[in-house]
């Protein structure tokens, strides 16, 4: 099984603490607090985001993440695409410099948290390098964790737009663009080039699953998500994540596998995902 969606550093974004107490230890405490989850639910890869705004000689702001990925078997970093440095010529260079070392699977651009749209122009460079070293653009899109976030940047409808001007770029819906579910299928179907992962769509600890408070809710996800995952028509265009550690994985994975049905977790839980970053799924 794949997480294609974790997080083992805090993001660093405008008006984001750390989303968990989890991620303020070390990176030792971390990598085992990872690992054991990973253990437990029978991942064996997971993807796990950086940190925006790092230092000019970390562009992607992976080095932290590295650190704790060199600790757990089967965690790879993903990679920050920043559009406020996306017209920097020497922040573009050494994008590519480290997308050329292979140590990434994807890209991570934070709409809604950075006020930029997908199409702004900042963005375009990083596209062009994720088709070139056939890696993913993952998208936050939907619900944010910051006041300072403005959500008509994070709807998924822009990422349409922008499938359709780079159609040889891969992207990734974060989060299926919930609570815009339907919205967010409407670009899966549409859009070759276009996935959804199914992270974050449930907060909180593993009694949320066992909660009366939470019944109902979780009731309406679950008949929003099946609708979208129809309505998509693209099985193979979903991939499961967990946003962990927001959410812990084992008690998620049997979540998402109680909404899907069964005959495509193969897909959802570890083929697609394998497709989809294809440059580092062994």
């Amino acid at each position: 099984m794949i997480d294609a969606h974790i997080h083992v550093v805090p993001p660093n974004l405008p008006g984001v603490g750390s989303l968990a107490p989890t991620l303020k230890l070390p990176p030792d405490a971390v990598a085992a607090a990872v690992a054991a989850e990973m253990r437990a639910a029978g991942v064996e890869q997971a993807f796990a985001m950086g940190e925006w705004s790092a230092p000019p000689d970390d562009p992607l702001g992976i080095e932290k993440t590295l650190k704790i990925a060199a600790l757990v078997p089967g965690l790879k970093p993903i990679g920050v695409a920043d559009p406020v440095k996306g017209a920097d010529p020497d922040h573009l260079r050494r994008v590519e410099a480290e997308l050329a070392r292979g140590r990434v699977v994807a890209l991570k651009g934070y709409l809604g948290y950075l006020h930029y749209e997908p199409a702004h122009t900042n963005y375009r460079r990083y596209y062009e390098l994720a088709a070139r070293y056939k890696i993913p653009v993952v998208f936050h899109a939907g619900d944010t964790y910051s006041p300072y976030a403005k959500l008509k940047y994070a709807h998924p409808l822009g990422i349409d737009e922008v499938a359709v001007d780079h159609p040889e770029t891969r992207f990734v819906i974060a989060h299926a663009g919930n609570p815009w579910l339907a919205d967010a299928a409407q670009v899966v179907y549409k859009n070759m080039n276009v996935w959804a992962d199914l992270s974050g769509l449930v907060v909180g600890d593993a009694s949320v699953f066992a909660s009366d408070e939470y019944r109902d809710t979780l009731a309406d996800l679950a008949a929003n998500l099946r609708r979208a995952f129809r309505y998509a028509e693209r099985p193979n265009r979903f991939v499961f994540g967990t946003d962990w550690p927001l959410i812990p994985i084992a008690p998620y994975r049997q979540f998402i596998a109680s909404v899907i049905p069964s005959e495509y977790h193969p897909e959802v839980f570890a083929d697609n995902a394998r497709v989809l970053f294809r440059a580092m799924s062994s």
